[in-house]
């Protein structure tokens, strides 16, 4: 979580509800969200240490929550990958994995305003896993997958459906990108937080947007996911 009158803070929620600044409580760590993914275990060991010292809390009623990371090399998206959800569009479920992808500057926090284009009259929004990869690969075999991994959060792919399907040749790229169309967080939950080591237990995540007052969708992603993680 990032506060926005500490840009440069790691922050971490603990147990009792209140933030702690990691920037402060450890100084050597980086002070990037990315940077600090890309430190490994020595940076999520140095955040364990900072929390467990009990210094440095902020509370969190007087922060604002941002995107737990803004910078991402790409964001890389997996279309009609829930069931349920190719169903609700009338569509098969693909036999292979449908790849597009948002440019980073789309993304926003999770309390942030989506900003409808005026070039729009159908925005719609789908509640998603987002798995954070904090080491780099190629040919990564699905077996290997999750080492690449250092946790997840919670991701809402904004689309122009207009732009999507039907204009400019429907671009996928033209229709999911616009700015605010990706927002994210406001936790990243490290892998060593998620119990079970086989696919189906790492699967199961619970996802259920809300606005204001209303629950929106609610799902599970080991009873729709059409790809699974490690894909």
């Amino acid at each position: 979580m990032a506060p926005a009158r500490l840009p440069a803070a790691l922050p971490r929620e603990d147990e009792g509800g209140d933030v702690v600044d990691l920037s402060e409580a450890e100084p050597a760590l980086p002070r990037s969200m990315r940077a600090f993914l890309e430190s490994g275990e020595h940076g999520l060991a140095a955040a364990r240490r900072a929390l467990a010292s009990g210094r440095h809390r902020l509370p969190r009623a007087g922060l604002r929550l941002l995107a737990p990371i803004d910078d991402p090399e790409k964001v890389i998206c997996v279309g009609l990958n829930y069931r349920d959800h190719c169903l609700e569009q009338d569509v098969k479920v693909p036999k292979e994995p449908l790849i597009f992808s948002k440019f980073p500057s789309a993304i926003v926090g999770p309390f942030d305003d989506i900003v409808h284009p005026a070039e729009s009259s159908e925005v719609d929004w789908e509640v998603e896993l987002a798995a954070i990869i904090g080491k780099t690969g190629r040919h990564v075999q699905e077996s290997e997958a999750m080492e690449h991994i250092v946790g997840f959060t919670v991701a809402n792919d904004v689309s122009a459906r207009d732009w999507q399907m039907r204009r400019n040749g429907r671009q996928w790229l033209l229709g999911k990108t616009f700015d605010t169309f990706c927002p994210i967080g406001p936790a990243i939950v490290t892998k060593d937080s998620v119990t079970g080591e086989d696919w189906a237990e790492w699967e199961a995540f619970f996802l259920a947007p809300w606005d204001d007052t209303s629950l929106l969708q609610m799902s599970t992603t080991c009873a729709s996911a059409a790809v699974s993680m490690g894909s």
